[in-house]
């Protein structure tokens, strides 16, 4: 009961006074469980988080979207939008939400337009998955598949390796995902070799995929075709771990 209520203090005051929000219901089944896990450490300004929360908004109503979503088994996700930075910080963004209308994903798009931004020090990679792995156990419906989406513009330096939080979700059947943002601006950004660490150390699970953005101005499109791909449960054979 206590971890229940650490994991939706982050979110509920935001996602509730927002017209619209939909609140999750243990009755209403979803194909996907999905945990968007954004990176909001210091190497990212506040141009950049503006670029990357407003790809998400972008993404997430586009009409595409949601009908990929309607075409589904079931016609639904369920959704949770998870930040983190240094190992001492993972937040509960936008508590669990179930999007099976436009409407829903309109209203989950203007919820995170009113979220408040923190900005910390240094990279957890491994503490983003394992809190947002917390967060899938605690949602409220049945799916048919359970997914964590890991964007970020740095490797991990803080914290437990990410391999060994990666490891652990895989094997309780969780595939991840990465989106890296490719940021070479010094000092912060690891540039194209977060490609290939993102393949090798951070992904894993069946039908694992990794899509780059380029940059930040490349994020919301690099949303878009993630999503579309999560929604549709396909991946990238040569990325598959576990």
């Amino acid at each position: 009961m206590q971890r229940r209520a650490m994991l939706a203090a982050g979110g509920a005051v935001v996602g509730l006074s927002t017209a619209g929000y939909r609140a999750a219901r243990a009755d209403d089944p979803v194909d996907v469980s999905l945990v968007l896990a954004v990176d909001v450490s210091r190497s990212i300004d506040e141009d950049e988080a503006r670029l990357q929360r407003e790809g998400y908004r972008a993404a997430l109503s586009d009409p595409r979207i949601v009908a990929a979503i309607r075409g589904g088994m079931i016609g639904a996700i369920g959704l949770a939008y998870v930040e983190w930075a240094g190992i001492e910080y993972q937040q509960l963004v936008i508590p669990w939400t179930r999007i099976g209308t436009q409407r829903d994903a309109d209203a989950w798009a203007a919820i995170l337009a009113e979220a408040p931004r923190v900005s910390l020090r240094r990279t957890s990679i491994s503490g983003g998955i394992e809190f947002a792995r917390r967060v899938l156990e605690e949602a409220p419906w049945e799916a048919t598949r359970r997914v964590i989406d890991v964007s970020g513009d740095g490797v991990n330096n803080s914290g437990p390796s990410v391999e060994e939080a990666r490891d652990r979700a895989v094997a309780e059947g969780i595939t991840i995902n990465g989106l890296p943002i490719l940021n070479d601006r010094p000092p912060f950004g690891a540039g194209p070799a977060l490609e290939p660490y993102f393949r090798e150390r951070v992904i894993g699970g069946f039908g694992a995929f990794v899509i780059p953005a380029e940059d930040f101005d490349a994020f919301g499109q690099a949303v878009r075709r993630k999503l579309l791909r999560e929604i549709a449960g396909g991946g990238d054979a040569m990325a598959r771990r576990g």
